[in-house]
């Protein structure tokens, strides 16, 4: 038998301590009014962070548009989830005092690799829209691809600052239309177009069928085309785009786009070997593993699940790019390793947009290369070409020992 004794003195200390709220002992050096919740959610400390930012300034309409995915959102959550599987192996003993972010995409030099995916309406996170991301991705030294349905113009966007930009389009129906915006992009500077091949018609973006969203104003389309679609149920923006885009796009098109313009292409929307395999065939310039942000096809695969696969298909002979669930720099690490030049950041930038301004998206990038540089120190790597395929570890590694 054991016995416990328990004094009344011990007793009546351990009551006054339940019952006393820690809140309460808050030093008095930090004022009455100091709010813990405020003070925390004003300072970031990861790109993470800023999505709770956004969602307390934006409209719930814009944020559902800019963080909803399609139909239940499974790929949209995969997206990020993915990465977790995958496991860094770091290599020490390394001198890694001196570490080197740079890289090269399409010849231009970049301060790291991670650009600015193209993205629809910043003019609904914040009021100089498209203009002060480009300054912010300038100010990174890092290439902003522009979107065709910014809410500023290709020419505004051009005139905004100084530096490397690629312009993202999609084919209309209207060919005259597509063609003309390629030459508009051409005419001001754009080094290269990036084609969007995963949208014959828009996905099922429950969000906003429930929000009845409103297609915000293409200011690339002013005077071209009829941008006013009335649609007395789901969304606006899901009418105009269906209206609009022209459906019946095949690889034979690559040469159509080919011959009205000198930039290089690239193809965006790439999930597969096959399609990897044609791309090349087709003559494109490189490729961009995208599954448009999980906003088109439902359990279509995670983005870093397949770009290995993409990369084997490609032999090397033009460049690949990933984009989707991209949150640290782990994730910039990982995609390297497994063979990207490069990864594209969309959401985050969005968030530090609302959240605020042409400061927040200079934040995102920051965070992000700085994270990418910690990772690459803590993994003996001093620059860009050093990480390889042995720094990581993916679940289908597993496979061949479990044979």
């Amino acid at each position: 038998m054991v016995h416990v004794f328990i004094s009344k003195i011990s007793v009546v200390n351990y009551l006054n301590f339940s019952t006393r709220s820690p809140l309460k002992a808050a030093p008095s050096s930090l004022g009455q009014n100091y709010n813990i919740k405020d003070k925390m959610s004003s300072e970031p400390v990861n790109v993470n962070d800023f999505k709770e930012l956004a969602r307390l300034k934006l409209p719930k309409m814009y944020y559902d548009f800019y963080a909803g995915g399609a139909e239940d959102e499974h790929t949209l959550r995969e997206n990020i989830q993915a990465f977790c599987r995958i496991m860094i192996q770091p290599r020490v003993l390394v001198d890694v005092s001196q570490i080197d972010l740079s890289t090269t995409i399409l010849g231009h030099r970049i301060s790291a690799p991670i650009l600015v995916a193209p993205t629809a309406a910043h003019k609904l996170a914040f009021h100089e829209g498209e203009q002060a991301t480009a300054r912010a991705a300038a100010a990174a030294k890092t290439i902003m691809i522009l979107s065709y349905s910014s809410t500023c113009s290709i020419e505004e966007v051009a005139s905004s600052c100084n530096a490397v930009r690629f312009f993202q389009l999609y084919i209309f129906k209207r060919r005259d239309i597509s063609a003309l915006l390629v030459q508009r992009a051409e005419r001001f500077g754009y080094k290269a177009i990036v084609l969007t091949a995963d949208t014959p018609r828009l996905g099922r973006r429950e969000a906003d069928i429930k929000n009845k969203m409103i297609a915000p104003p293409v200011k690339n389309l002013e005077g071209l085309i009829s941008i006013d679609v009335n649609s007395d149920q789901g969304s606006k923006l899901e009418t105009y785009a269906n209206e609009m885009l022209d459906a019946s796009l095949r690889w034979e098109d690559i040469s159509w786009l080919r011959s009205i313009t000198s930039l290089p292409i690239l193809i965006k929307g790439i999930l597969t070997h096959e399609d990897a395999t044609k791309a090349v065939e087709a003559g494109v310039d490189g490729i961009i593993v995208s599954n448009h942000g999980a906003r088109q096809l439902d359990f279509a695969p995670a983005t870093i699940s397949v770009l290995e696969e993409v990369v084997h298909a490609v032999k090397g002979k033009i460049p690949v790019l990933l984009d989707g669930g991209v949150r640290r720099g782990t994730d910039v690490f990982k995609a390297l390793a497994l063979g990207a030049q490069a990864v594209l950041i969309g959401r985050p930038v969005l968030f530090g947009l609302a959240a605020k301004g042409e400061g927040g998206v200079r934040t995102v990038l920051e965070m992000l290369k700085n994270e990418l540089e910690i990772s690459m120190a803590l993994s003996g790597c001093p620059c860009i070409k050093d990480i390889t395929r042995s720094h990581v570890r993916t679940p289908y590694d597993k496979l061949p020992s479990m044979l």
